[in-house]
């Protein structure tokens, strides 16, 4: 499994966001709705789960461990597939059911090297996401913005959606 360094800053306003990262260099490369799957691997371990996602030009299969909350906390290991209904199909005869289903909207930028996200999801604010090659390099595209290393955070969605009193493993159709 490889490690993922990735923060978020939550509460963002994406319109002053996307200001931010276009006066330091950074370059919109798109906008995407998206939709995924998410599946127990082992029902009530809440540190590993599978995730089926739909991009709109790609669909990925990742399998994601929680080791730790801080920037490089998350191990993960993805593949690419071509047919979001029939993979989740070939994961149910495998014995794995969708825990619940989930769409997100999001418009990524480059920055330094950088991957940034502005994430839409239902019920709560937008976040941004900021995800490099080091942990370094996480807090140093957030300090380009802006953003000292104690206004990140590494927590999944789930633990975001927590910070709002909602738990999201409740949630079986997380839908616009």
């Amino acid at each position: 499994m490889s490690i993922e360094f990735e923060a978020k800053v939550i509460e963002v306003d994406p319109h002053d966001i996307t200001e931010k990262i276009n006066a330091c260099g950074g370059q919109q490369t798109g906008e995407v709705f998206m939709r995924r799957y998410v599946y127990d691997i082992t029902p009530g371990d809440k540190s590993k789960w599978i995730r089926l996602r739909d991009t709109g030009k790609e669909i990925t299969l990742t399998v994601k461990e929680i080791v730790h909350d801080g920037i490089d906390g998350t191990l993960e290991v993805e593949i690419t597939v071509d047919d979001f209904d029939a993979t989740n199909q070939l994961l149910g005869k495998l014995g794995y059911q969708p825990k619940g289903y989930q769409e997100n909207r999001r418009t990524s930028f480059i920055l330094d090297g950088a991957r940034l996200e502005i994430d839409h999801w239902p019920m709560i604010p937008p976040y941004l996401e900021i995800e490099g090659e080091s942990h370094e390099h996480v807090v140093q595209v957030a300090s380009k913005l802006g953003f000292k290393e104690t206004k990140l955070t590494g927590e999944n969605t789930i633990k975001i959606y927590a910070r709002y009193g909602i738990d999201l493993n409740t949630i079986k159709e997380l839908r616009f």
